[in-house]
């Protein structure tokens, strides 16, 4: 007897979402991208001098609210009336800085979730004709950045859909996982900050990279994997009260470096540092 066909129903599968900057790479994508406008003479360098003081404050600091949105603001009036192809000219210049600029631990990230069958993403506030790009040369699924509007070839200087940052990433995950069936609980999200508290709530497995003071007192209260990315060479991986699986995995994936904390960490979850 015939009957209507089911199609069997799509597994849900996984994803790794990266935050960019001071987690994937070791710096500020925007200032990158202000240096190789300015070059172009597409951005004044009165302007540039100021993102440069603060690319240096936020190395040191770190993101927050003010500095992301005055960010956003001094970004989207900067390319006002700039013609799409100028900018998209200096992916030629930027791209190859960027990915110096990812951490190699970073591509242990990567590679290990490739390897696990998870996809990976970058979910940054910088412009998507950045983040995009630089997902793909690296080799990761995608990215996801801040679209600005563009009518008749030229930026109007106007958002075109959420600013991915803080809620917006929410908004920017949620909305991939659902296309792509994700199964949030199962998936991995990478953050420095504390303004990225959203995305990491958002997910099963949430880690700490490189925190400020916020995500790490946050990180510690609920027991979030922390790996702070020192050095090239220097790999150290924390612990509070980590569940014993995302700590092995942790331990593998950053060659078990060097531990900070020893003594706040169980002998029996210690031993899943050893090889």
């Amino acid at each position: 007897m015939g009957g209507r066909f089911t199609p069997p129903p799509v597994r849900p599968h996984a994803a790794a979402f990266f935050d960019l900057d001071r987690t994937l790479i070791s710096g500020s994508s925007t200032f990158t991208f202000g240096v190789a406008a300015w070059r172009a003479s597409l951005l004044d360098g009165r302007r540039l001098s100021g993102d440069a003081v603060r690319a240096l404050s936020f190395r040191l600091f770190g993101a927050s609210d003010e500095r992301s949105a005055s960010t956003r603001d001094r970004l989207l009036d900067a390319i006002r009336d700039v013609p799409e192809e100028d900018l998209a000219a200096l992916n030629g210049v930027i791209l190859p800085r960027l990915v110096e600029q990812v951490r190699p631990e970073s591509r242990e990230l990567i590679e290990m979730h490739r390897e696990e069958d998870r996809e990976q993403w970058i979910v940054s506030a910088s412009a998507q004709g950045i983040v995009e790009p630089l997902a793909h040369a690296i080799g990761m699924t995608g990215g996801i950045g801040t679209r600005i509007a563009v009518r008749d070839g030229v930026y109007t200087g106007e958002l075109d859909g959420p600013f991915v940052y803080g809620e917006g990433k929410v908004e920017a995950i949620r909305t991939i996982a659902e296309e792509r069936h994700y199964d949030l609980e199962r998936c991995y999200a990478y953050s420095d900050s504390i303004s990225d508290r959203p995305m990491l709530e958002l997910v099963g497995h949430p880690v700490a990279v490189n925190p400020d003071r916020g995500l790490e007192a946050l990180a510690r209260a609920r027991g979030w994997p922390i790996v702070i990315f020192a050095r090239r060479t220097k790999r150290i991986l924390t612990a509070s009260t980590l569940a014993g699986g995302m700590l092995g995995l942790a331990a593998s994936a950053y060659g078990l470096g060097v531990q900070r904390g020893r003594t706040s960490v169980p002998p029996r979850r210690r031993r899943l540092l050893s090889p």
